[in-house]
């Protein structure tokens, strides 16, 4: 493929003409707010702007979709100059009633939702076609039923994409009922509606092999990560052979390898046509059904048939095992200290000042008899932290990061890497590492305004300290497969040594020896 593109680069708006050879260098000093970058991709020219030094390009389309559960497609070609100075629409999710226990920690952010919702956001600190900078392509987290790239502030990409001198990809699709509803009982054209939105996301990683060129990026070094469902999308698409060639490098964050069944799947589809008052012969409806409607029913049909929003593999769409060509792809993967067991979720918000007598008891009501034994490993595996932690900590997703971990290996020649994300905010008496909130150090987004209040405010240097530590090792590793950088070797992880980077404020890699800990918290 040639991949010569036209960059604009002029000081004034008149001066604005196209420039036709490829490989120019553009400068940052070029563009300001009165003069934003424009680029050119195969689809038309495309309109950013500067984000103070970073250019950003937001509410890109990367496919489009003829119909509902259809397979996505290359976005259409625009004429003229197409404004993507606007984050783009989100894909339509459950309607929401209450605010979640973690909005102090982890505030979201909602959008206006549509159904054509393949879009997806760059930041880049070059237009130079032969810049060659890491892209780092994030898969968004809420499982395959909610969420999106712009649900969190600290998902903005400026940051990581400024310290760590790469390309930051963030990307919306198909979710739900809309992403995920396996028709394929009804016929041919729904074979593969149950992967849907993960062929959106194969179809952004083929828009972006083809054009982040343009961004200066390099096609040839694509890292992909994604935290809690989208960890789960990460390991989708090591499972699709359709993805091969478009990925180097992968990073899942706390998730699991928990996949669906046809048989349940299929029994999803089927009560959802019930609960809308439609049989087998009337399929071709649910196209044209108000989509707060559909997905209403089909959430209800989740409830009642005991089920989640999860791809199938059965090789058809995504293999059953890792795909051949992943076999070579190094990945990283992580879960955080207490998870979904966090101090915002569970105690009463003074762990810090328990006595001995108050954990000892806290601990006996969860874990009877075991209490003292666990007491007592805990304080052998995490010297540095407080043992009253022993409470919130979570067992069960270290297990899981190792059985991903083993599978790799199995499976695949590439090194593999572990961590452990363990920082405790000083916020409301100390929250313990919580499902999400590793993001905010990988994105280098401490000190942005909504996210520092749940760091402990932007003058917490243990925080600015974490999030250079976090940051700087995912970027290592999306640059060269390795995430050790100066002063912290981060060993990898095989069956003989099993090392683990423990990632706080005094971070330390090697073997963590949590195997007895984590089978008395877990044993029945």
């Amino acid at each position: 493929m040639n991949r010569s593109r036209k960059l604009l680069g002029t000081l004034t708006a008149a001066a604005m003409t196209m420039s036709a050879f490829a490989g120019m260098s553009v400068s940052a000093a070029e563009y300001d707010m009165m003069n934003p970058p424009i680029v050119e991709v195969e689809q038309g020219q495309l309109r950013g702007y500067m984000d103070e030094g970073t250019y950003a390009f937001l509410g890109v389309p990367y496919a489009s979709v003829s119909e509902r559960f259809a397979m996505p497609e290359k976005p259409e070609s625009w004429e003229g100059v197409r404004d993507a100075q606007a984050y783009g629409p989100i894909c339509p999710i459950p309607k929401q009633t209450t605010v979640g226990a973690d909005e102090m920690v982890w505030p979201h952010r909602y959008w206006i939702q549509n159904e054509d919702c393949e879009v997806l956001n760059i930041w880049t600190q070059s237009l130079d076609t032969s810049a060659k900078k890491p892209v780092m392509v994030f898969l968004h987290g809420g499982g395959f039923t909610n969420g999106s790239s712009i649900e969190s502030a600290a998902y903005e990409g400026r940051n990581l994409s400024e310290f760590g001198d790469v390309v930051v990809v963030t990307l919306n699709h198909r979710l739900n009922a809309l992403g995920y509803l396996d028709l394929s009982a009804y016929g041919e054209e729904y074979q593969e509606s149950v992967n849907a939105g993960v062929a959106d996301m194969v179809e952004a990683l083929k828009w972006i092999q083809a054009n982040i060129e343009v961004f200066g990026g390099d096609p040839d070094n694509v890292t992909i990560f994604g935290q809690s469902g989208g960890g789960r999308k990460v390991m989708s698409i090591l499972h699709c052979p359709d993805a091969e060639g478009l990925v180097d490098k992968a990073i899942i964050q706390s998730s699991n390898m928990t996949f669906n069944t046809r048989e349940n799947s299929q029994a999803v589809a089927a009560q959802t046509l019930a609960n809308l008052g439609l049989d087998e012969t009337q399929v071709e409806e649910l196209k044209t059904v108000p989509v707060d409607d559909l997905i209403a029913a089909a959430t209800e049909a989740l409830s009642q048939v005991g089920a989640a929003w999860i791809p199938v593999l059965d090789d058809g769409y995504l293999s059953a095992d890792y795909c051949d060509w992943a076999a070579d792809v190094p990945i990283m993967v992580g879960s955080v200290f207490t998870e979904q067991t966090s101090t915002f979720k569970v105690g009463d918000g003074r762990k810090n000042e328990w006595s001995d007598e108050e954990i000892k008891a806290n601990m006996t009501e969860k874990y009877g008899d075991k209490a003292d034994a666990i007491l007592e490993e805990f304080a052998k595996v995490f010297p540095e932290k407080n043992v009253a932690d022993a409470y919130f900590y979570a067992p069960s997703y270290r297990i899981n990061v190792q059985k991903e971990l083993e599978q790799k290996l199995e499976e695949g020649t590439a090194p593999v890497f572990n961590y452990l994300f363990a920082y405790e905010a000083p916020v409301n008496g100390g929250t313990t590492a919580f499902h999400c909130s590793d993001l905010i150090y990988a994105f280098h987004n401490v000190e942005i305004p909504i996210v520092t209040r749940a760091t402990g405010g932007s003058g917490n240097t243990d925080a600015l300290k974490m999030q250079d530590t976090v940051a700087t090792a995912w970027v290592n590793f999306a640059k060269t497969g390795n995430p050790s950088q100066e002063g912290l070797e981060w060993l990898p992880y095989t069956p003989e040594e099993p090392n683990v980077m423990f990632l706080d404020v005094e971070s330390r890699c090697g073997l963590l020896g949590d195997e007895t800990l984590n089978e008395l918290m877990t044993a029945k």
